[in-house]
């Protein structure tokens, strides 16, 4: 199936109201109207979905937002791993693309959604106390999991899946709107790290880490 260049049915009440305020602000002033014009066309280019060549190699784990590592951390992870992890924390600002893709090809196993607040992203903290969703992938290989996380202008977290589904690697699953952090837990001992804090990745073509066999 192919993906949509532009992400219309989350951008499409955004682009509908944009674009008739456009029209109503130029019959009045036309410098007013090519300021929310040009709100119209950053919202376009938010909502964009550059096609992207997703790596074979079935150990590759994949890079799940576009954006830059703002840390490389193990932890405890008893969400959905139980157990020793690594973390990967990604800050998008709002001009990378927003779309989340699959890490991993694999069944969906574990989809929660948790309230909270709206820190700025980068913030050490937010992490912990901001708005979130988790998504958990298994294969016959490894399991991860993924954390959408809302920022302090993103208020609005999109997720297209549910338990039972199937993914490939690199199909999208979701999206945050407006500036926001996404999270990646893969088990400790089971893959190595490739990427490193200050990293620029991109989702769906940045290998992050190879599962060890």
């Amino acid at each position: 199936m192919k993906e949509p260049v532009i992400m219309y049915r989350e951008s499409f009440w955004y682009l509908i109201g944009l674009g008739a305020l456009t029209i109503l602000a130029f019959i009045f002033n036309i410098w007013l109207g090519s300021f929310i014009f040009l709100l119209f066309l950053f919202v376009l280019f938010f909502f964009r979905n550059p096609p992207r060549q997703i790596p074979e190699e079935e150990t590759a784990v994949i890079s799940p937002a576009d954006g830059v590592v703002l840390e490389v951390t193990e932890v405890l992870e008893n969400q959905y791993l139980k157990g020793p992890a690594v973390k990967v924390s990604i800050f998008l600002s709002i001009f990378d693309v927003h779309v989340n893709r699959a890490p991993i090809a694999g069944q969906v196993e574990y989809v929660h959604y948790r309230p909270g607040k709206f820190l700025p992203a980068f913030k050490s903290h937010a992490s912990e106390i901001n708005e979130r969703n988790y998504v958990g992938l298994k294969n016959d290989l490894i399991k991860v999991l993924v954390v959408q996380i809302t920022g302090f202008v993103a208020r609005r977290i999109v997720c297209f899946v549910k338990p039972g589904d199937t993914l490939k690697k690199g199909q999208l699953f979701g999206m945050i709107k407006f500036g926001s952090c996404t999270e990646i837990y893969v088990p400790k001992d089971r893959v190595e790290i490739l990427v490193e804090k200050g990293q620029r990745v991109f989702a769906g073509t940045t290998v992050i880490g190879r599962i060890k066999r």
